[in-house]
């Protein structure tokens, strides 16, 4: 059978030599390159929804692939692809960033200039590894070999526009519906998720910073559990220490966490630093919250164009929540739309606080009432974004909670 390799080089010179070079290799089937870290992702993840068949046995990771580093890409790909060997292509090809590509899940290294003999020799090894996990896996080994959980982060285009409170009910939501789910809060500095959902905590998000692998047990040990059934990653209590979540930490919490759960949420506040915007880079869906008035409006359009420049994500690629909606208003979704350039989503959000302010202030917006038509428009919208495995909008919240401490339970 042989061998599919999947080259991911970003630069045109290094793409011709590699493929001409694994044309000539023995049992080789190279697959079209793909030209950068996002490109390789979404293919892989295609492949993979169809059959643990279908994924190539080896991927070539090019040194100067693009926008993620090549180590963090590696890392990814090992985790939400663990049937796939990763080989790094480098021109440093010494024992330190050997030591580093193995800690990151990389199944082999070879140095550049590529030679025929040392390519073909990895290639062989690490397709021969491939292929044993796939029959392992064929004899009911419990491996995670799909695309992950949903990854969804919600940003707002400023403060107090409603970004937490529609993070943590299209978590409620996902939940309920069945679906494991943790919700992140990656406002570092002045989270709330904690105070929304009255947690006291002594872990959070920090712990997990300076973790290279974060194991099962690890991510265990940092994650609380709340009555609702949620997994809670929370910002540190304090703000300062949020310095320590960088981009990198932020991969990995996200990616330790996608391998756990069917659906993550993460709350990315609107202030934007390295952390949040891993976080928004690798989502699976990018959530921008506004309200419908002129500087809330230039705010979401200041931060879709930023993101656009740094290379996070594209306009396209981001949808925009118009909460506190009201039909009166003369800012409504299609001028936001034009004026931002990204899709809006169908569902708003209506402008009833009253309905939220007593759950709010007494800390339990898990238990906001299953008639509120805001909670209601937030099921909603967790549904219009595929968040949901069934319609949950008429479930009372926290009755399961109840039963269950009815029986003795503890959620």
């Amino acid at each position: 059978m042989p061998t599919r390799i999947l080259p991911a080089v970003g630069d045109a010179d290094a793409v011709r030599s590699i493929t001409t070079l694994l044309s000539q290799l023995p049992d080789a089937e190279p697959v079209a390159p793909v030209t950068d870290s996002t490109q390789l992702v979404d293919t892989l993840a295609r492949l993979a929804a169809e059959s643990v068949d279908e994924l190539p046995e080896v991927v070539l990771v090019h040194e100067r692939i693009g926008p993620v580093p090549a180590l963090e890409l590696i890392r990814e790909v090992a985790l939400r692809f663990p049937a796939v060997g990763v080989i790094l292509v480098t021109s440093d090809a010494g024992p330190g960033l050997f030591q580093a590509a193995m800690d990151y899940g990389a199944r082999g290294l070879v140095a550049l200039p590529l030679h025929y003999e040392e390519l073909a020799a990895r290639v062989s090894v690490v397709a021969q590894w491939s292929v044993g996990v796939r029959r392992h896996l064929g004899s009911g080994g419990e491996v995670l070999t799909g695309a992950g959980g949903t990854v969804v982060t919600v940003s707002g285009a400023k403060g107090g526009v409603g970004a937490t409170v529609t993070a943590v009910q299209l978590a409620l939501a996902a939940q309920a519906s069945g679906r494991s789910t943790a919700l992140l809060d990656l406002d570092l500095q002045t989270g709330d998720v904690a105070s929304y959902l009255d947690v006291q905590f002594r872990r959070s998000v920090v712990d997990l910073a300076a973790i290279t692998d974060i194991s099962p047990r690890v991510l265990a040990d940092a994650v609380f559990r709340h009555d609702s059934g949620l997994a809670l990653l929370l910002a540190p209590a304090e703000g300062e220490r949020g310095e320590d979540v960088t981009d990198r930490a932020a991969r990995a919490v996200v990616g330790a966490l996608r391998s756990r759960y069917d659906v993550v949420v993460i709350d990315c506040g609107a202030q934007l630093g390295g952390a949040g915007a891993a976080a928004v880079e690798t989502a699976d869906r990018a959530l921008l919250v506004t309200t419908p008035d002129v500087v809330a409006v230039r705010g979401a359009k200041r931060a879709v164009r930023m993101w656009d420049r740094l290379q996070i994500r594209k306009a396209e690629e981001t949808t925009v929540v118009v909460n506190r909606h009201t039909r009166t208003t003369e800012i409504q979704p299609p001028l936001i739309a034009r004026i931002t350039g990204t899709p809006v989503a169908a569902t708003t959000i209506p402008a009833h606080y009253k309905e939220l302010q007593g759950a709010v202030d007494a800390g339990r917006l898990h238990e906001l009432d299953g008639r509120s038509t805001v909670r209601q428009a937030l099921w909603g919208l967790a549904a219009e974004l595929g968040l949901v495995t069934a319609p949950v909008s008429a479930r009372k919240p926290g009755r399961a909670v109840a039963l269950r401490r009815r029986r003795g339970g503890a959620g």
